[in-house]
């Protein structure tokens, strides 16, 4: 009795070495989504921007409380109260003095001066102890912090032979060094100290890499 026999699977056919290939090449030179990162291309980073809470809440509430208490004297005003001491005394200093009265050029100086400090805190991103860094992609934001890069830092020196202490002072656009050089000479010392201190700012990846000035010091044995 014979048996039915199950016919072959069809099988796909095998590309040749040639078509995978081409292929290959053609998906890897295929260039990246628009909205992709791109490699090999860094991006400034950009310093966050504060959110400012405590003088926001201190304008708030300084503004709520005069709001509060100039509606309370009207309202009680309107009810047939007499104005409130204050506001009698305000209305009579601001009709009988002139304007180049000092207490005036005093009030107009302090309110000029609290207004300034509020324009320069909406204009200007804060945090100013966070370094912005290199960023592959410029939807991608990371900062460093002041101390921590100081340390970093301070390290490196303290890994040079011939130093013995090291102080350094971090802004936002300078780094300064004083180094104290025993068992070596200060020149020697100072070179390499440079060198290492420059190549431990290019690894910290810093989006403004800070200008170096380094001083060094002879200390006795």
């Amino acid at each position: 009795m014979n048996q039915a026999e199950d016919p072959p699977a069809e099988r796909e056919p095998v590309p040749a070495p040639d078509e995978v290939t081409s292929r290959t090449v053609e998906q890897s030179t295929r260039p990246p989504p628009p909205d992709g990162p791109r490699s090999g291309v860094t991006h400034r980073g950009k310093r966050p921007w504060s959110a400012r809470r405590i003088p926001a809440a201190l304008t708030a509430l300084a503004i709520a409380a005069a709001a509060g208490f100039l509606l309370f004297d009207v309202v009680r005003v309107r009810t047939g109260r007499p104005a409130s001491a204050w506001r009698v005394r305000l209305a009579d200093e601001l009709a009988t003095r002139s304007v180049d009265d000092v207490w005036v050029r005093v009030g107009a100086a302090v309110l000029a001066v609290l207004g300034l400090w509020l324009l320069v805190l909406a204009l200007t991103p804060g945090l100013r102890r966070r370094l912005p860094l290199r960023s592959p992609d410029e939807r991608l934001r990371a900062v460093l912090d002041r101390d921590a890069a100081v340390l970093l830092l301070r390290d490196a020196a303290m890994r040079v032979p011939g130093v013995s202490g090291a102080r350094i002072r971090m802004g936002r656009r300078r780094v300064k060094v004083r180094a104290d050089a025993r068992f070596r000479a200060p020149a020697d010392v100072r070179a390499d100290l440079t060198a290492a201190l420059r190549e431990e700012i290019d690894r910290l990846a810093l989006a403004r890499p800070p200008s170096l000035a380094v001083r060094t010091r002879a200390r006795p044995k």
